[in-house]
């Protein structure tokens, strides 16, 4: 497995579950839906009302996990909160997976966030001989 086949794996997938840390540390997740980059990141819109929101203003710190039944991605990264040409350039990965995402774009506090994967782990759990776990640092 190769990063860049872990990247086509997140693309063909529409929601993932998002783990922030909260202000007293605490863990909070949440089911999000993500679209991912040729780069591999990921994108995602939620609520500036969210804890979610709140947690990665206050800590980029955030960990996804994705999976397809047996097989998982898991990545730990740094998520910032889009704006300006990095938003529109986003905004198209997003749209692409997500058409009706452009009808959310006028809701009030709507906000996309990005995440920029620094340890990545993909596993398949089904995969012949026992299962195949593979780790990337990016």
């Amino acid at each position: 497995m190769t990063f860049d086949e872990v990247v086509g794996f997140l693309r063909r997938q529409k929601h993932g579950v998002v783990a922030s840390l909260a202000a007293d540390g605490s863990p909070q997740s949440a089911v999000v839906g993500i679209a991912v980059s040729a780069q591999g990141e990921i994108v995602f819109d939620t609520l500036l009302d969210t804890r979610k929101a709140a947690n990665l203003s206050r800590d980029p710190r955030v960990s996804l996990t994705v999976f397809e039944g047996e097989k998982t991605v898991q990545l730990d990264g740094v998520a910032d909160r889009l704006q300006g040409a990095e938003l529109e350039r986003m905004l198209k990965v997003y749209l692409a997976t997500f058409p009706d995402g452009a009808e959310r774009l006028k809701w009030p506090g709507i906000s996309h966030f990005r995440i920029r994967p620094k340890w990545v782990r993909w596993s398949d759990f089904s995969a012949p001989g026992g299962p195949e776990v593979v780790p990337f640092d990016r």
